[in-house]
């Protein structure tokens, strides 16, 4: 049993929304009001906090990398500690972990593309959603060029994520340059030679996946012309169901309607939206994309669609699928690879199940975020996840085992032992303070820090900034 004379110790694998929010739940707890407090130790396998916002997020897109500031007051919290810099499963094990702390939350998130099943996908010229804002995003881990040699570009998926990379792909690297991306990236989007993107989906306009705010953030660019086919506007009695049962959806169905009837501009990129265009086969030859096949659909009365046996083939040389994201296997957790998720009950995390069929849970192990739940939802969606985890975890700690080694100075000795480089909340601090030094002198917030070697050393104490 945890001694109940001090405090709660919690380890979150993973400092994107879905950790921060975990923490900041676990300090509005009851445990925390109640006298015994909680301590909570982030570890993130980036030098740098934040995850999806930092990595995940179009450059382009300040409004949602706001979210920060909300998350900046989490972490400032005397109970939180931030430990950047370390890899799961090679750096430290459950197992290590478990010997540290009372209970552990795994906030992993998801960064792998969902696959597509269709022929052609491995072709030269066909590429992940993930990837690709992996490289804009200035990801460490990632090449440091990107082939943008298309000048007309298929993009798969009707998302927010479908929109993010259109509208990347459509822009012009000089529009890009005021965001905090940095030199090689803008080096890349300069030398874009796509002229025309388009986007597919496999149902209607009341099927789309996009907000309505990022729909018309597409129409603000100078330099993109949006097009939709007053054809692709349909809607049956499932649809215009889905439109009066949401808001969202009947925005976005309007702006798309108004869309269609405008007549076409002169702006130089051309980004098409097409529904009703379900992808069946990515076109090659000598091993590079040179087109997509895509079979008509047409709506059945339920807001789904079916086959119409008509076939279209596009003039592109290079297709993006976001499809979605996938989850990938966490060391020492089960894994259900068809979901992508971990097993879990409201965030306790399933071992296996006993002869009668009843859950057995891993002791102290939970799970939130897209790790949780899938890959759906907005940021904001995790939170009712954090607090669903939390509230069971919180049930939980009574019949806690206890870490052995709970001393908030021994996980630092087991690190520095194994010569881990990790970086903290106040070398977060230096490193921000880093790149915001370097966008200064062209006008702009950030310039953001790519190579991990760099990051590092923006984050150690004796950095004059």
């Amino acid at each position: 049993m945890t001694d109940s004379n001090r405090p709660l110790r919690v380890a979150i694998v993973g400092a994107g929304p879905a950790g921060i929010y975990a923490a900041d739940a676990l300090m509005k707890s009851d445990t925390a009001v109640s006298g015994r407090g909680v301590s909570i130790d982030l570890f993130e396998r980036m030098p740098a906090p934040f995850g999806l916002i930092r990595y995940g997020v179009a450059p382009d897109h300040p409004r949602i990398k706001g979210i920060i500031t909300a998350l900046h007051k989490v972490l400032d919290k005397p109970q939180v500690r931030l430990l950047g810099n370390i890899d799961y499963g090679t750096d430290i094990t459950l197992d290590d972990l478990q010997s540290f702390y009372d209970a552990v939350i795994f906030s992993t998130g998801a960064n792998a593309d969902r696959a597509l099943g269709i022929p052609g996908i491995e072709l030269d010229g066909s590429y992940g959603a993930a990837d690709f804002v992996s490289w804009y995003d200035g990801h460490p881990d990632v090449p440091r060029t990107w082939p943008l040699e298309a000048e007309k570009v298929a993009v798969l998926g009707v998302g927010n994520v479908a929109l993010d990379i259109a509208r990347v792909l459509a822009k012009t690297g000089d529009e890009l340059l005021p965001t905090e991306i940095p030199a090689n990236v803008y080096e890349g989007l300069k030398n874009n030679k796509a002229v025309e993107v388009h986007v597919f989906g496999r149902r209607g306009p009341a099927q789309a996946k996009f907000t309505p705010l990022e729909l018309r953030e597409l129409d603000h660019s100078p330099t993109i012309e949006v097009i939709v086919d007053p054809e692709d506007i349909d809607y049956d009695e499932g649809s215009e169901q889905a439109r009066r049962n949401s808001k969202q959806v009947d925005m976005v169905a309007n702006t798309l309607q108004d869309w269609a009837i405008r007549d076409v501009g002169a702006r130089p990129h051309k980004l098409f939206l097409h529904f009703f265009e379900s992808p069946t086969e990515i076109l090659g030859e000598d091993g590079k994309v040179v087109g997509l096949r895509t079979e008509r659909t047409q709506l059945d009365g339920t807001g789904n669609v079916k086959g119409t046996g008509t076939y279209k083939d596009w003039d592109v040389q290079a297709v993006y699928r976001a499809v979605g994201y996938l989850s990938q296997n966490v060391t020492q957790l089960p894994f259900d690879d068809q979901a992508g998720t971990v097993p879990n009950d409201a965030g306790r995390v399933v071992a296996d199940d006993n002869a009668e069929g009843a859950a057995r849970f891993m002791p102290a192990t939970y799970v939130t975020g897209w790790i949780k739940r899938g890959p759906v939802g907005l940021i904001g969606h995790t939170k009712g996840d954090a607090n669903e985890t939390v509230a069971n975890l919180l049930e939980d700690s009574v019949g806690f085992a206890g870490a052995a080694n709970p001393d908030e100075n021994a996980v630092i000795e087991f690190l520095e032992g194994k010569q881990v480089p990790y970086t903290t909340w106040q070398g977060w601090y230096r490193l921000d303070a880093h790149e915001r030094s370097l966008g200064e002198p062209e006008g702009r917030e950030r310039i953001k820090v790519v190579e991990r070697h760099d990051m590092l050393k923006a984050s150690e104490p004796d950095r004059a900034n």
